[in-house]
């Protein structure tokens, strides 16, 4: 067979497969249903009220979705949180920042959670030390659930279920309603630096600066394979690992059957795959409406964790108010390649001689469904 002839047949058949994608019999089984019940489960009725606070804070954002969380049950009482010394992100996250505040937002939402069902967290934080300059294995915390009928329900807690980090594009018609960008920023706690971005000129540049950060983190071979590597492609893989960057949906899926959309084209820098996915990703970057940050006045354990907790705040607080929110971790990665970028982020937002640990762009995106997670059991020690 002709070369071609072997290319009209692949592209035949891929059409025809894509096509299939917009059948209601197709879209209708494509949907990852085990990897998102943890969602449904969230709040069962538990016996222990350690698994019940816990069933919700599975539900954190956290990098890369990598979902780093172990815990081991104490007594009747107690857990200590860890971590997986696997599901690290050495090239992006060199020294685990990003993952330490990945279990600030899992502290707070356990927390919440435990609120609502009337026990206060007793939180220990790094009771064997803060593990520096990367995690070693202590644990981040040592909790104790206490009954305390004078605990406060957080009115923030309704929205655990309807949060969402939107990477959609936005509605590039509609600014953001200042009153909104002011109440998004307004559960930042004391001990966290908060800011907004709402001007149209710095919002243009901010676009500029994010983009290029993103181009550098996916033109670095070892810095863009770290995203590929946990890519999943369709339902089946999903569903065996529901973590990592989850590529599903009739659609794609479509696209991944018909070998137009696969692992090793995802990964060679000159493939159509790689191309459309510059240029869809431009699109959504360039969609931003505003932009939020947290920084702080060092760079500690201590500190990681409770921007973690803020961040989990403000996206909840989004929630309420229909802002979408989409992290932006790029420009704020300590590796070598990143740099520069990292102090013009900083000098831009007028923010150098303090560490930013979270930023995001804002605006009004679509609805978009939950990702996946593992179950509470597969965390359990």
């Amino acid at each position: 067979m002709t070369k071609s002839r072997r290319q009209f047949l692949r592209i035949a058949g891929s059409t025809a497969i894509i096509a299939a994608a917009g059948s209601a019999g197709f879209a209708l089984t494509r949907t990852p249903t085990k990897a998102l019940a943890p969602w449904q489960m969230a709040g069962d009725d538990y016996a222990d009220p350690r698994l019940r606070a816990l069933s919700y804070a599975i539900l954190a954002p956290n990098p890369h979705n990598k979902q780093p969380w172990l815990v081991t049950l104490e007594g009747e009482d107690r857990f200590s949180l860890g971590y997986d010394m696997d599901r690290l992100l050495p090239h992006t996250d060199p020294f685990n920042r990003q993952i330490v505040i990945g279990l600030g937002c899992f502290l707070e939402l356990m927390c919440m959670a435990a609120a609502e069902n009337g026990y206060r967290a007793e939180v220990s934080l790094f009771p064997e030390g803060e593990p520096v300059p990367v995690l070693d294995g202590r644990p981040i915390a040592r909790v104790t659930l206490v009954k305390d009928a004078s605990v406060q329900a957080s009115p923030l807690f309704k929205q655990v279920l309807a949060r969402r980090s939107n990477k959609e594009v936005f509605d590039v018609s509609r600014a953001v309603d200042p009153a909104d960008l002011t109440a998004v920023t307004s559960v930042v706690g004391q001990d966290i630096s908060v800011g907004s971005v709402s001007d149209p000129v710095a919002i243009e540049r901010l676009r500029d600066l994010t983009w290029r950060a993103h181009m550098v983190e996916v033109q670095v071979p070892r810095t863009y394979m770290e995203s590929v590597d946990v890519m999943r492609l369709g339902k089946s893989e999903i569903e065996a690992n529901p973590d990592g960057i989850d590529l599903g949906g009739p659609f794609l899926e479509a696209m991944n059957l018909a070998g137009v959309l696969t692992r090793p084209q995802l990964a060679d820098m000159t493939s159509s795959a790689y191309k459309q996915g510059l240029e869809m990703y431009r699109g959504i970057m360039m969609s931003a409406m505003g932009y939020v940050f947290l920084s702080t006045q060092t760079n500690t354990r201590i500190n990681q964790i409770a921007a973690g907790r803020n961040w989990v705040r403000v996206n909840l607080k989004a929630a309420e108010r229909g802002i979408s929110i989409h992290p932006l971790s790029q420009a704020l990665q300590e590796y070598v390649e990143m740099k520069a970028l990292v102090a013009e982020l900083h000098d831009m937002l007028g923010q150098s001689g303090l560490r930013m640990q979270m930023f995001a762009r804002v605006g009004y995106g679509p609805a978009v469904a939950t990702s996946p997670r593992w179950p509470i059991d597969a965390k359990l020690i």
